[in-house]
């Protein structure tokens, strides 16, 4: 298993997911499956109307679930972090 904590910017996902799919299939046949965990949409709505964050262009559970299914063939499970 691999975990990635992401609460960065959104550019970051493919490589985030390559490293995923690289540990997967390679001749390491390190990990069988990946988590990646990240905020949600409503937590980033939250933490900006709380504290002024700027999640603009961040990447959030809602982004990842949607490029995912394109991305990679390892099996991946989403966690995302909401209030």
């Amino acid at each position: 298993m691999a975990v990635e904590v992401q609460f960065g910017h959104a550019s970051f996902l493919g490589t985030d997911l390559l490293k995923f799919q690289i540990a997967s299939y390679s001749n390491l046949d390190l990990i069988d499956f990946g988590v990646y965990i990240t905020t949600t949409k409503a937590m980033q709505k939250f933490l900006t109307n709380q504290y002024g964050h700027n999640w603009e262009g961040s990447l959030n559970f809602e982004k990842v679930e949607k490029y995912l299914p394109y991305a990679i063939q390892v099996p991946i499970y989403v966690i995302g972090i909401d209030v």
